[in-house]
C-alpha cells in the first residue's frame, strides 16, 4: 500500500511538532507548512518554512510543492494559528491579526489543498478550533469570533464536498499543556489539561480512512476540564 501523505501548517509549534512525531511514528509521509524557516524535522520529511499562509498564492505554492515531492496528497492538518488576550478597548485591537493567523491561513491552505485532496480516494481535512469559541470569555473575543469562523469553516466545507472522498472536520481543544502555558497560569492544574500529542492522535484519526463516516464534526477534546 502506498503511504499516505500528510501536509501539516504550522508544523514547527508545539502542537505541530506533537502531530508530525505522532505522523511519522505511524509510517505516514509528512510535509511541514510554516512561517517560521529552518527547524530541525525528522528525517523524511518535507520542510517548507517561510511560507505565509495568510497569502493565497504562496498557499497553493506550498501544497503543489507538496504534490509534486511525494505524487500525492492525502490529508491537510490545519494546525497553523495564533493567541491573543486582550479586551475589546485595548488601544490596538488584534481582531484583523487572529482572523488572518487563525481563519485566512486554514481557508487559503484548505483552498490550495483540494485539487490535491479530491484525487486521493480519502482525501482529509482536519482544522483546529476552539473550546473557548463556543462561549467567549472576557478578553478572548478576538481569538473566539475567529476560531469561530474556523468552525463554520468546518462545517460549510464538509457540506460542499460531501459529493468527494474529502471529508472535513474540526478539533475543538480547551488548554494545551505547554510550557507557555505553565509559565502563564502558574496556580492552574495542568493535569487537567489536554496533552498535546493526545490531540494529535484525535487528528491523526481524522486524517486517516477510518474516519470515512465522520464529516462536519466539531470535536471537543477538552481532557479534564
Amino acid at each position: 500500500m502506498t503511504q499516505r501523505v500528510i501536509a501539516v501548517t504550522g508544523g514547527h509549534g508545539v502542537l505541530g511538532r506533537a502531530v508530525v512525531e505522532a505522523a511519522v511514528a505511524d509510517g505516514l509521509q509528512v510535509a511541514v507548512i510554516d512561517h517560521a524557516a529552518g527547524h530541525p524535522v525528522p528525517e523524511g520529511v518535507l520542510e517548507l518554512g517561510g511560507v505565509d499562509l495568510t497569502d493565497a498564492e504562496a498557499a497553493c505554492r506550498a501544497m503543489d510543492a507538496v504534490g509534486e515531492r511525494f505524487g500525492r496528497l492525502d490529508a491537510l492538518l490545519n494546525v497553523a494559528g495564533g493567541f491573543v488576550w486582550q479586551t475589546t478597548d485595548d488601544a490596538e485591537p488584534a481582531w484583523d491579526r487572529m482572523h488572518a493567523l487563525n481563519l485566512k491561513t486554514a481557508l487559503n491552505a484548505s483552498r490550495a489543498a483540494l485539487p490535491w485532496l479530491k484525487q486521493s480516494d480519502e482525501g482529509r481535512i482536519v482544522n483546529v478550533g476552539a473550546n473557548g469559541a463556543l462561549k467567549a470569555a472576557a478578553g478572548m473575543g478576538a481569538y473566539a469570533a475567529s476560531k469561530a469562523g474556523v468552525h463554520r469553516l468546518t462545517e460549510s466545507l464538509a457540506e460542499e464536498l460531501k459529493a468527494t472522498s474529502v471529508t472535513v472536520n474540526a478539533v475543538l481543544p480547551s488548554i494545551l499543556d505547554t510550557a507557555q502555558n505553565r509559565a502563564d497560569m502558574p496556580d492552574a492544574d495542568p493535569a487537567k489539561w489536554v496533552r498535546p500529542a493526545d490531540l494529535a492522535r484525535v487528528m491523526l484519526f481524522l486524517a486517516s480512512p477510518e474516519s470515512r463516516a465522520v464529516t462536519g464534526a466539531l470535536i471537543p477534546v477538552v481532557g479534564r476540564v
